[in-house]
């Protein structure tokens, strides 16, 4: 647990004073935010909430992915979330990868080559938010006028644009 101390101690702090044991599931704002994993990236402090305001699900690029879907389906259907704000960002690494790089480096590693790993790549940062708002709206799962808006954050503005926004259905 060395490697971890730090998490440890932290929780400590943290547990000492927990603010939080209140908190429903239910996000007081009746929001999910997808984003990337990015530590860059804080949607609290982006838009102005506190824990407890939002879901927040995160994933390399905040692609809308099968198991995106399944958190998002879960979100609206169970938790009263009727708002999908998908981040994407400037400077992402989901852009920029190397992916025969990658492959190379996991299967030097590993032993295992990752060829069936789907990674969900960024080549137009516009497009794959396009593709990723139109993955939500026409989810079946997903209840019609569920509100839908994609957002693209400048990483060195603190500016989340306004991309476009539609509604499930």
């Amino acid at each position: 647990m060395d490697s971890f101390k730090d998490l440890v101690d932290g929780n400590n702090a943290y547990a000492a004073n927990f603010p939080n044991a209140s908190l429903s599931p239910i996000p007081q704002q009746h929001l999910a935010v997808v984003t990337c994993m990015d530590c860059r990236i804080d949607p609290l402090s982006i838009f102005g909430f506190e824990a407890g305001d939002i879901h927040v699900m995160r994933n390399a690029g905040a692609r809308i992915t099968p198991d995106m879907l399944r958190s998002l389906i879960k979100s609206v259907n169970q938790l009263e979330v009727d708002r999908i704000a998908i981040v994407h960002h400037t400077d992402c690494g989901a852009a920029k990868i190397d992916l025969p790089g990658l492959r190379a480096k996991v299967l030097a590693a590993t032993g295992s080559d990752p060829d069936n790993v789907e990674f969900h790549l960024i080549g137009d940062q516009v497009a794959a938010l396009d593709a990723d708002i139109e993955a939500v709206r026409t989810c079946p799962y997903l209840p019609v006028g569920t509100a839908v808006a994609g957002f693209l954050y400048d990483v060195t503005t603190g500016i989340a644009h306004p991309h476009d926004s539609t509604f499930v259905g």
